[in-house]
């Protein structure tokens, strides 16, 4: 279950979800990284700093989206999709990087409550015994 958030209310919403997001990008190959981030406002844009590899695959492919995990169990993730720039150097040898952010959803499983049965990912209510 997806519920969109507007640009202009993600400040608000990360009120709520905090400063500590997961980062996902991609390098040329295509696979995916994530790590955990720390963001700040600027004006309308988030701040991060990355370490080296998280910024080499910014330089390749800016696509970027963040994610917080819900607050309770059961409740709503927050991903933030947008376009990531490096905007200066980080110790350490990362970079900060800027996010622009180009849409925004609240998302959580339909069955919230549902049990899964160990290994797979169907609720266990729907599965026959």
């Amino acid at each position: 279950m997806s519920v969109p958030v507007a640009l202009d209310q993600l400040h608000a919403a990360l009120d709520e979800f905090g400063t500590v997001a997961y980062l996902l990008s991609a390098g040329s190959d295509g696979r995916p990284r994530c790590v955990s981030v720390a963001v700040s406002w600027s004006d309308d844009q988030l701040m991060a700093s990355v370490g080296k590899r998280t910024g080499a695959n910014i330089g390749i492919q800016p696509l970027v989206s963040l994610l917080w995990p819900p607050v309770e169990p059961g409740g709503y993730s927050l991903i933030v999709d947008g376009s990531a720039e490096m905007t200066g150097d980080s110790e350490g040898g990362g970079a900060i990087i800027t996010i622009t952010p180009s849409n925004g959803v609240r998302h959580r499983n339909a069955e919230p409550s549902a049990q899964l049965m160990p290994g797979s990912a169907i609720p266990a209510s729907r599965i026959a015994r």
